[in-house]
């Protein structure tokens, strides 16, 4: 019985012993905690096999579960900020997710923040966070085209990536980043490229800057603008942003919707124009409308690469508009509205989007 009770001692205290180790080996690990909004990488549906799903049905806590050899690399945590799909994100959801992530590394909470999101607008989400936490430390959104309860999901290999993406040292002042089918794509210059397909994104301009396989992440280039970034656009609880709308330009397009948005005393209007940023005659008297009317203006295009130039087709100067440079109607809108908590000031929005 004595022989018993001491090996009962000993197995428990080796026990013990072996648990503080783990211990101890889990606090030397870089500390991620998961910022989680919905989208489909939370998504359930009523069977495997069919596409139909509900966003932002599965907690995040589960979601880390699906990958439990990721405790092995990374002390992770997680927090539910939101639970939608994101063609339901909102401007206070990304405040939220600002102050969040600001926080967090005001207080060294983390030494990285992976953000769970929708795809459809990630892209968006990706840049207003890169504008706003100016913090070196990583910031890297994930997400899936296929919900977790779909055969071959890929949201536990899209989350695994990102983190791995997260806690890689060279991560570290790339700005906002987005890990997606083990390509790494910088939250400027990526862009949902389609609409069903896994291998969803892509940065039109630039190309992904790197890959992320096998628990393995290499970069090929870095975004000049994170390599020399500009000052950050700052945001508190009490900011409140401009209305700021995208106006979408056609063959024979009436302009009705820039004399509604006119009407509505919008703050700003993006032209998501064809070409270099051009728009028809009606339009174009629109403009002239809504500049009059104390309304920033900001010319872009449709087209998924390219950049849109100054004093090329329109007299930018005489028709009293901005112009996007690279970036698309989606993320002018994003940069025109913080650029507006600044100044109203035409040259020095024009120095912004050149900048920024």
């Amino acid at each position: 019985m004595k022989k018993l009770l001491s090996i009962l001692l000993l197995l428990s205290w080796g026990l013990q012993m072996q648990s503080q180790a783990q211990s101890q080996d889990q606090s030397k690990l870089p500390r991620v905690i998961i910022l989680a909004t919905g989208g489909t990488i939370a998504g359930a549906g009523a069977s495997a096999d069919r596409a139909g799903y509900t966003a932002g049905k599965i907690p995040i806590d589960d979601l880390i579960g699906t990958i439990p050899s990721v405790k092995k690399i990374a002390n992770i945590s997680g927090e539910q900020i939101a639970s939608v799909g994101s063609q339901d994100m909102t401007i206070e959801i990304w405040k939220k997710l600002a102050m969040r992530a600001n926080e967090i590394f005001a207080k060294n909470e983390a030494d990285a923040i992976v953000v769970t999101h929708g795809t459809d607008t990630q892209e968006e989400t990706a840049y207003f966070l890169d504008l706003v936490v100016p913090s070196d430390k990583p910031v890297v959104l994930t997400g899936s085209m296929r919900p977790a309860t779909a055969i071959s999901a890929d949201g536990p290999k899209n989350l695994y990536d990102a983190i791995t993406v997260a806690i890689n040292p060279e991560t570290k002042g790339r700005g906002v980043l987005v890990s997606f089918n083990e390509g790494i794509f910088d939250g400027r210059e990526v862009m949902k490229m389609s609409t069903t397909k896994t291998n969803a994104f892509d940065s039109p301009n630039t190309g992904a800057i790197g890959q992320a396989y096998d628990g393995r992440v290499e970069y090929y280039s870095s975004a000049v603008r994170e390599v020399n970034p500009p000052k950050p656009i700052v945001l508190t609880a009490d900011t409140k942003l401009p209305r700021v709308d995208i106006v979408y330009m056609y063959a024979d397009a009436p302009a009705d919707q820039i004399d509604f948005l006119i009407s509505k005393k919008v703050d700003g209007i993006v032209i998501a124009g064809v070409g270099n940023g051009n728009f028809n005659k009606a339009y174009l008297e629109a403009v002239k409308r809504a500049v009059k009317a104390g309304i920033v203006v900001c010319r872009a295009s449709r087209a998924p690469s390219g950049r849109v130039v100054l004093y090329d087709e329109i007299n930018d100067d005489e028709l009293g508009t901005i112009v996007s440079d690279d970036l698309t109607p989606q993320k002018a809108r994003i940069l025109l509205m913080l650029a507006l908590t600044r100044t109203k000031d035409r040259k020095q929005l024009q120095e912004i989007f050149f900048t920024y």
